[in-house]
């Protein structure tokens, strides 16, 4: 039920390529007096089709304009195929402070278009290029075969006919430069990953835009998102499934915001961190390492996929229960940013930044050459079995050789107990007192060191985390 405290928020929604305001009807009638629907036209589209600025940071101008004539004081974004994308690039610029963008508190994103280039065969971009120019005949036949392919079950007559009609009023122009242009935009350095909560939406029908397109290069763009997929759907999301996705947005509009977590470090481990017993520097270093870790954290040596990529891989080396973890990944990356290391290399590797990225790019060109999947799209078996691989030498990747592989995953294994370890909350599962071994002003060292001797101010084990 939602929070008579916290006022509803206003939908901005956008549509997908060849599609219009119109296409968000059934979604809107379902969330009146609920959440209120801004369903607006993209240049090229609907009654925007004489509109110009058809390259994504254009749409997102176009946009942020129709938000700030709105002003709306606390609104949700909705994308939808191509608008996904342009929704990205419209949260980004809200969240890196830009007037009259405040009070995003949500995005909803339909078989979105990732930042990256668009997953598309030559083939059909060319295909649908050329029909968008073609005779009113051929335009017509290739429309009505547009739509019936998007959907996972044939839409209602008068809705696909709306579709249709859509389609064939679109600017061919627009139509042209999305395929061409937009599409193929690479926006991933520029979104990064994004704070607001995400709710993304795929279908169990679409092929290009489905659940694995969506888990491997939109989520890792998000740091906090729900993945739902919606089984025996197509592309077209909003016309397909309206009573669902109303259902799901209503849910997301009222959601609590998500708080950071960090594991917790037992009181008497946290006691003996503040006692006399440790020295101040020591303290200070335990302190920032028990930080909850930042879930929009923007990599500083690696892309928000391989960030992804490496996230998975650390799992499978040290997996983690619950949802309070240390987010190794994203600290080797910030250290692999800082040029610092353990002091020294396999002279086999190039540097760490160059083989890790090197080593990333490998294991996901590995699980396409397997499975034709990337390998966030793999099950924990398929992924294990991968890095199995590259441990025993047989992994030819991209940029190192199978021997390189093997440092390399080696070197990976040693960041990543390393980093763990660093944690005071890993510290204190292990039961580790040498960090009260030398104070600023308390005795130095253990007085009991006999098997089974433990001094009075030592921690007991609080017990093993992992599996």
């Amino acid at each position: 039920m939602p929070d008579p405290a916290t006022p509803p928020p206003t939908l901005v929604c956008l549509h997908f390529l060849g599609g219009s305001a119109r296409e968000w009807a059934p979604i809107a009638a379902r969330l009146d007096g609920t959440v209120a629907c801004l369903p607006l036209d993209l240049p090229g589209f609907g009654s925007a089709q004489d509109v110009p600025g058809f390259a994504v940071a254009e749409m997102a101008d176009h946009v942020i304009a129709r938000i700030r004539a709105q002003a709306p004081r606390r609104w949700m974004l909705a994308g939808h195929s191509m608008g996904a994308k342009v929704a990205l690039a419209v949260a980004r610029r809200a969240e890196d402070g830009e007037d009259g963008l405040a009070g995003l508190c949500g995005l909803v994103l339909l078989a979105g278009s990732p930042p990256s280039p668009e997953p598309m065969q030559e083939e059909r971009r060319a295909a649908m290029i050329a029909w968008i120019g073609a005779d009113a005949e051929t335009r017509r036949r290739e429309a009505q075969g547009f739509i019936a392919a998007n959907v996972g079950a044939p839409l209602p007559e008068a809705l696909a006919g709306q579709a249709v009609e859509d389609v064939l009023e679109a600017s061919p122009a627009a139509w042209t430069a999305w395929l061409e242009g937009g599409a193929r935009e690479d926006w991933c350095a520029r979104i990064g990953v994004l704070a607001t909560p995400a709710l993304v939406v795929a279908g169990g029908q679409d092929a290009d835009l489905g659940a694995t397109a969506q888990a491997c290069l939109m989520a890792p763009h998000l740091a906090h998102h729900r993945l739902v997929v919606l089984e025996g759907a197509g592309h077209l999301l909003p016309m397909e499934r309206p009573e669902v996705l109303a259902a799901l947005i209503e849910g997301e509009a009222f959601a609590p915001p998500p708080a950071p977590v960090a594991p917790a470090i037992p009181a008497e481990y946290r006691a003996l961190i503040a006692s006399p017993r440790v020295n101040g520097r020591l303290r200070a270093a335990l302190d920032d390492r028990a930080a909850p870790d930042d879930p929009a954290y923007r990599p500083a040596v690696l892309d928000p996929v391989e960030l992804a990529i490496l996230r998975a891989v650390v799992d499978r080396v040290l997996p983690q229960k619950g949802s309070a973890r240390i987010d190794i990944a994203a600290r080797i990356d910030a250290r692999l940013g800082r040029g610092e290391g353990d002091g020294w290399r396999f002279a086999d590797l190039p540097p760490d930044s160059q083989a890790y990225r090197a080593a990333i790019r490998s294991l996901d060109g590995e699980a396409c050459a397997r499975a034709h999947l990337r390998f966030l799209a793999l099950d924990g078996t398929a992924q294990d079995a991968i890095l199995t691989t590259a441990a025993e030498g047989r992994l030819d990747g991209t940029g190192l050789d199978a021997a390189q592989m093997t440092l390399w995953f080696e070197d990976l294994r040693s960041d990543v107990v390393r980093t763990y370890l660093a944690h005071p909350a890993a510290l204190a599962r292990i039961g580790f007192g040498g960090i009260g071994a030398g104070g600023d002003t308390a005795p130095a060292g253990f007085a009991r060191v006999g098997v089974d001797g433990r001094e009075p101010w030592e921690p007991a084990a609080a017990g093993e985390e992992t599996r």
